[in-house]
């Protein structure tokens, strides 16, 4: 399929559990084909999907990238805590302010949300993408992304040493001429110093291990029926082949693709990660949203 002409809609205002605000971005084609919902992973903001939302619009389909409470521009938790049961929440309230159930894209603590989401809730979606996630997590992967995520709590003078911490954590990263993207992902406070678009207080979330309790995800993958992509990266140390080999015995509707990324898969090789979402929109997600809308919850 050609690519159509499509605009950046307005900034939007969704409203999560206990009436948090979280902020996205929608890409709107001239005759949408369906909605695709981008959620991100622990620590980035709804901009890491900018360029991946942009070509979803551009082949035909309604794009809106989201914001977890917490992150960029939605609301920090007024407890200061961060649990799974939030996320999943917060995916079903938006999800029931659409009007179609959408495809879901998300990545790392994105994708946990939908895969529970779902499989808790089926008919929430109508497609499910899954971005380097498996009910089981390889520890020591897990445990760079704790360290790179608490590494600096005085934050950084300068831009540039925010973008050197990047690199450090993710070295095979696309190097970038500008400092543009990053800015959107760091806050500049009245000390002049900069820091991670995120609440501190998230790392909450990080620290409980039942956000990331491989026996619900097992549970709720268990019950998912509908089309579902599992996209590894192949230098991935977070999800190994062996947990992308147990999804897809979990979802027999699931195929897997490996593209050559690691865990920050959508930054490290966008173009094919896109090439093999566009596939999968194309051949396997039933587009008759009419038909599936008489599940749809309400």
């Amino acid at each position: 399929m050609t690519e159509t002409h499509c605009t950046r809609g307005e900034q939007l205002v969704f409203e999560g559990l206990q009436g948090m605000e979280l902020a996205a971005d929608r890409w709107e084609p001239a005759e949408p084909r369906g909605t695709v919902l981008l959620l991100h992973g622990g620590g980035q903001t709804r901009h890491s999907w900018a360029r991946t939302a942009r070509r979803l619009a551009g082949h035909g389909w309604r794009a809106i990238a989201l914001d977890a409470r917490g992150h960029g521009d939605s609301a920090w938790s007024p407890t200061g805590l961060y649990t799974l049961d939030d996320m999943v929440g917060d995916l079903l309230r938006t999800v029931a302010t659409l009007d179609e159930p959408p495809v879901v894209i998300g990545a790392s603590m994105g994708g946990r949300t939908a895969l529970v989401a779902e499989g808790e809730h089926p008919g929430t979606v109508v497609g499910l993408v899954l971005v380097d996630i498996a009910p089981r997590l390889d520890p020591a992967g897990q445990a760079r992304v704790r360290a790179f995520m608490r590494g600096a709590p005085q934050g950084f003078s300068t831009l540039e040493e925010a973008a050197e911490a990047v690199r450090a954590y993710n070295p095979r990263s696309r190097p970038t001429s500008s400092l543009k993207g990053l800015e959107k992902n760091v806050r500049q406070r009245e000390d002049g110093r900069w820091y991670w678009h995120w609440d501190p207080d998230f790392l909450t979330f990080t620290d409980d291990a039942a956000n990331t309790s491989p026996s619900r995800m097992i549970r709720a993958a268990r019950r998912i029926t509908t089309p579902a992509l599992l996209v590894r990266g192949r230098r991935s140390d977070m999800v190994t082949t062996e947990a992308a080999a147990e999804l897809l015995g979990l979802i027999p509707t699931a195929r897997l693709v490996e593209v050559p990324a690691g865990h920050m898969i959508a930054g490290d090789d966008n173009d094919v990660f896109t090439r093999e979402v566009h596939g999968f929109l194309d051949v396997d997600v039933n587009v008759d949203i009419t038909r599936r809308s008489d599940r749809f919850p309400r």
